[in-house]
Parts: structure tokens; sequence; C-alpha cells
């Protein structure tokens, strides 16, 4: 194994600011859609420290010295009932975690172009500097799609399910929220395609590393 010592540095930040940011997107909105549940709890806040998750900050930190890092946060309470909107607003509430990654990789990529082109030009930069940026970019965009996949707990299971019908959820919830982890595991981590590669990973592969290259401007992973 590869040792990154880039992509650690970028998990690390995105564990003090991405990972807080996503949790409080999913407060705010449902603040706004009128759920307090989150703000009654003490989530409606960019503090870390109330956001994190010891496994999935574990996780996050011990998958980037790999140079891709995937994990999670403490997630967010929300109280459905309390939504204006009914499934509509569940599934707003959902979208706003991931839709911030890709916020975050956006803003993220301006400095990195920015960088990259005065490197380019002959200025001295530390390369570590330019290294992490990417990263940052990179997991920010993965955690978008991560979080995106449909098979509860992810976000991407509330936003289909906003997007079904009363009975097709009444027929379909219950199942997969009984076997969402086992269906994440295997998405996530079992190698069951081509070359050894797993279903999310060939999710990335296609969709989110032509997303980093076209934030950063540059084909840079790939």
């Amino acid at each position: 194994m590869q040792f990154h010592v880039e992509s650690l540095i970028a998990a690390v930040i995105i564990l003090l600011v991405s990972f807080p940011v996503h949790e409080a997107a999913h407060a705010y909105a449902a603040y706004r859609l009128g759920d307090g549940t989150a703000k009654l709890f003490g989530r409606l806040t960019l503090n870390p420290i109330v956001h994190f998750d010891p496994i999935g900050g574990l996780l996050l930190i011990a998958s980037s010295l790999t140079g891709f890092g995937i994990g999670w946060a403490k997630p967010t309470p929300v109280n459905p009932s309390n939504l204006r909107g009914g499934s509509d607003s569940e599934g707003i509430v959902a979208f706003a975690g991931p839709a911030s990654n890709l916020v975050l990789a956006a803003l993220g990529a301006i400095p990195a172009r920015l960088l990259f082109a005065a490197y380019d030009g002959g200025t001295d930069i530390p390369i570590i500097v330019l290294k992490v940026l990417a990263y940052f970019v990179l997991i920010n965009v993965a955690l978008m799609l991560f979080n995106l996949v449909p098979v509860p707990p992810l976000d991407g299971s509330k936003v289909l399910f906003s997007m079904m019908n009363p009975r097709q959820v009444w027929q379909w919830r219950p199942t997969l929220e009984q076997y969402g982890f086992i269906l994440l595991i295997f998405v996530a981590f079992v190698p069951i395609l081509p070359g050894g590669e797993t279903i999310f990973g060939f999710i990335f592969e296609k969709i989110g590393v032509p997303i980093v290259n076209l934030l950063l401007g540059r084909e840079l992973f790939g």
C-alpha cells in the first residue's frame, strides 16, 4: 500500500470542514422547512466536534492513506413529520448534504486552478499544496456520489423515496432499510466487477473522475 500524505492532510480538512458543512446543510434545510430537531440537539452548527462520528472519521483517515478517502459524520436528526411538504421536503433535506460537498469541491477547485496555473508558469509552489487541494476536490466529489447511492441509510435513499409514489415507498422502503447496510457493504467494498472493481468504484470512475478533472481543469486522476 502506498502512503499518500497529501490525501491524509485533505482527509483531516474534510473532517474539520466538509463533514460539518454537510451535516449543517441537512440541519439548515430541515430548519427552513419546519423541523427544528437538529437545532434542538445543537447540530445547526459548523462545529466539527458535534458532527464527529468515531467510526466514520477513522474510516476516512484509514482509507485516505491509499489515496482515496471515504467516511461519514454523525447523522443529523430529522423528524420528517415536522417538515412542510411531506416526502418532497425529506428529499430536499437529504439532497442538501451531498450538494454541499459539490459546492465545497467547486470552491476548492478555484485556488487549485490558480495555483496550478502559477506552477505551470514557473512559480515555486510546494507540490504538496497542489496535491492537497486536488485531493480535497476528489474526496468531496467522492462523498457527494457516495451519499447519493440510493441505499439506506445514505441520503440517496431518501432522495429516491421522495420521487416514488406512496405505494412504491410502502413496498420498497422497509426491505431496503432492513438490508441497506448489507447492500451498502456490497456496493462499496465487494469487488464483483471485471478487474476486481467495486460497484461504487465503477460509478466514481465513470462519473466522479470526470467531474473532478473538469473542476480542476486538467486530467489529474483516472
